[in-house]
């Protein structure tokens, strides 16, 4: 197979070009192709939600197993009703008011679902993870498609997300039909998920829409601190996407740092200058001031900024997938203190710690 690379401009979607890819990448998805797209927190790989030989194809390209759920993606405005309506059995009030309050955006809710999800999309559960992106791109080709859009990220099953449409194809060239291509993501991480059914509500994956700013919208609300599965035993299915044990990996082994702010730059540097055979990586914000002279012959890649977690949010995947090309070994990244974005980003780096 080859996997078409169609660029779209989120400026020009107007443009007989983007029109043109618009309606190539949407016909795809009608006749149960896999197409990668933007949104605007990672790129996901989209398939006809309620088509289930095209869920599918998602699993297989992504090598993603089967208890491991996806998210549905709807378009706004007049179609998101009649989309919403297909999908979910009922809108409670508390994920009306979050709708109101974020969508479209970060939040991915669980909602029950109708007999017309297939299982695939579920992992067999009752609830469903229904966004609506806020990505124009990703709104226009879902509405030029008229389907829902199943979508986790457009990479092999856990590895490091993609927020490029490089990204994309280092993973899963050729094994999908098309990418559209629209340049990198804004946030860098994947949605928030939430069950607003539960009491208090729980957060099943911290992410741009932060716990305060859901709690200042619809109540008490707490994070999901179940366990996962176990190393090397597969679970029955999850309770959410973003749930799994390892996950956002790099093919380097990761190493967290936690320390005090005046201490962290040389806790990093004493960690990559004491391991003699390996090749390191350190994730280096700036903010962090660590000895250069203790770090030669590490590789470094500039993080961000450590008083600004949202810069550190919208390149940590770009960092691991860069620090992985330059043939690290192993990836020293300090893990930031705070909540909000800050404890999204500590989430993905402790999921990327994992062993294998």
């Amino acid at each position: 197979m080859k996997t078409l690379r169609l660029k779209v401009d989120p400026a020009q979607l107007e443009a007989p070009a983007a029109v043109e890819a618009l309606d190539r990448a949407a016909a795809i998805l009608r006749l149960g192709g896999l197409v990668a797209l933007p949104t605007e927190t990672v790129y996901g790989l989209g398939a006809n939600a309620l088509d289930p030989a095209a869920v599918e194809r998602i699993f297989a390209a992504k090598q993603r197993p089967a208890w491991d759920p996806v998210i549905v993606h709807v378009a706004p405005l007049e179609t998101s009703s009649a989309m919403l309506a297909g999908l979910v059995e009922e809108v409670p009030p508390r994920a009306q008011q979050l709708i109101d309050a974020f969508w479209p955006g970060p939040l991915t809710l669980l909602l029950p679902r109708t007999c017309a999800v297939p299982d695939a999309v579920t992992a067999g559960r009752p609830l469903v993870g229904v966004r609506m992106p806020a990505h124009p791109v990703a709104l226009t080709l879902i509405r030029r498609a008229g389907i829902p859009v199943a979508a986790p990220s457009a990479n092999l099953f856990g590895h490091t997300s993609p927020t490029t449409a490089t990204h994309v194809l280092d993973d899963l060239d050729g094994r999908i039909d098309a990418i559209l291509d629209a340049g990198p993501t804004a946030h860098g991480l994947e949605s928030t998920v939430l069950d607003p059914s539960s009491s208090p509500m729980t957060i099943y994956r911290p992410g741009a829409i932060t716990e305060e700013q859901i709690r200042k919208v619809a109540g008490p609300v707490g994070l999901f601190h179940g366990a996962t599965e176990a190393r090397n035993v597969p679970p029955e299915s999850l309770p959410s996407p973003g749930t799994s044990r390892r996950h956002y990996a790099p093919k380097a082994r990761v190493i967290l740092v936690s320390a005090p702010a005046d201490s962290l730059g040389d806790r990093l540097a004493e960690i990559a200058s004491h391991r003699p055979g390996e090749h390191f990586g350190v994730m280096l914000p700036a903010g962090v001031h660590a000895p250069r002279s203790r770090l030669a012959g590490c590789t470094i890649y500039p993080w961000g900024q450590w008083a600004h977690p949202e810069t550190m949010a919208r390149a940590l995947y770009a960092g691991l997938r860069a620090l992985d090309a330059a043939g690290c070994t192993a990836i020293v990244c300090p893990l930031p203190p705070g909540e909000g974005i800050a404890a999204a980003i500590r989430d993905r780096l402790r999921k990327a710690a994992q062993p294998k």
